[in-house]
């Protein structure tokens, strides 16, 4: 009988980054032109420990992004372009998932984005995980169930590499608002996940942060960031929208189990000030952290509690570097470091 397949962790060794160069700015009006140096910024980061693999639309845009990067003394040895056209740039939703295969190997799963059942304008980011498993030259298999395609994206789960899952009720069973897979029950997920990341344990949070556009992503939540310890965000003011449903994740977390039957370590980080934007709030989170080879990247928000984050999360991974980022231009798209990147394994 073959393995089941493995989900890893983020923190195992990567071939490289998947990042995708906005083209228009849809997701930051107003703020294209800074976003694009941000961008830059982020690639530059990524780039000094491992391969960038950077899609841009066309070869127009390359152009200008090269000369971009080549401004910026970006490592361009680290840079590999991939010319395809999105309609958005966050390929953690977008991209695929790649997971060990039961001959373990990389394997790319699809998972079907729909636009987080919120948008129509999707179709050209259906691409993505095709175009990635060429470009990687790793087969490529769709999620299925019953014989109907699956929808979840990358920011929906994260993987202590060893059988357990982090992922919340708000994103995958809210019964009407944004419904990626409608009437699926905890078990059609859990099967599921077996059967695709070959995961065993899924530990369930409720609430996602306001203003998240995923409505209830896990990585704006909480994170592994070693096979039995979970990073998670806590509201100190209790008359902050996010107080209660934080404090609940918090005692869910502390009562949840491994998949070893162990309780996991639980690190709790601070959620920055309130952070609003032509009157909306903003899904602003250090739990959105990118961990790379050698690295952990840090999004910051000009906060008091910028240093705080970024001393417990260096706690979190002594063997890395653990880099702030400046995210309060990215946060206008509704996410930020995680959310805009794909693991390559």
């Amino acid at each position: 009988m073959k393995a089941a397949r493995r989900f890893p962790a983020e923190w195992e060794k990567q071939k490289g980054i998947l990042l995708c160069f906005p083209e228009n700015g849809n997701d930051w009006p107003g703020k294209y032109h800074a976003i694009q140096w941000a961008f830059v910024e982020f690639i530059k980061k990524v780039a000094t420990y491992e391969t960038v693999y950077l899609v841009v639309a066309n070869h127009k845009l390359q152009d200008k992004v090269l000369d971009m990067l080549e401004r910026t003394h970006v490592n361009l040895e680290n840079v590999q372009f991939i010319i395809q056209k999105t309609n958005r740039s966050w390929m953690r939703d977008s991209g695929p998932i790649i997971v060990e295969s039961t001959d373990n190997k990389p394997e790319a799963i699809n998972f079907n984005f729909n636009g987080w059942a919120k948008y129509k304008n999707y179709r050209l980011d259906k691409a993505i995980p095709a175009v990635i498993s060429q470009t990687l030259d790793i087969p490529l298999t769709v999620a299925k169930y019953k014989g109907k395609p699956v929808i979840l994206e990358g920011g929906a789960i994260d993987s202590n590499g060893k059988g357990t899952i982090l992922t919340s009720e708000e994103c995958l069973l809210h019964p009407s608002v944004q419904v990626r897979n409608p009437g699926f029950t905890k078990n059609d997920y859990e099967a599921v996940f077996k059967e695709y990341l070959g995961v065993s344990n899924i530990i369930w949070l409720g609430n996602g942060i306001l203003g998240d556009d995923t409505h209830g992503h896990i990585d704006d939540l909480c994170r592994f960031v070693n096979p039995d310890t979970i990073i998670t965000v806590v509201e100190s003011n209790k008359k902050d929208e996010n107080y209660k449903a934080l404090k609940d994740n918090l005692d869910r977390l502390k009562k949840a189990k491994l998949e070893n039957g162990k309780t996991p370590n639980i690190v709790e980080l601070p959620m920055p000030q309130k952070l609003v934007f032509e009157d909306l709030r903003l899904p602003a989170s250090y739990a959105n952290f990118l961990i790379i080879n050698g690295a952990v990247l840090v999004p910051t928000f000009n906060d008091p509690n910028d240093r705080i984050a970024l001393n417990i999360i260096a706690d979190c991974f002594p063997n890395r570097e653990v880099i702030g980022l400046s995210a309060i231009d990215l946060i206008w798209g509704f996410g930020t470091l995680h959310c805009l990147s794909q693991q390559l394994f």
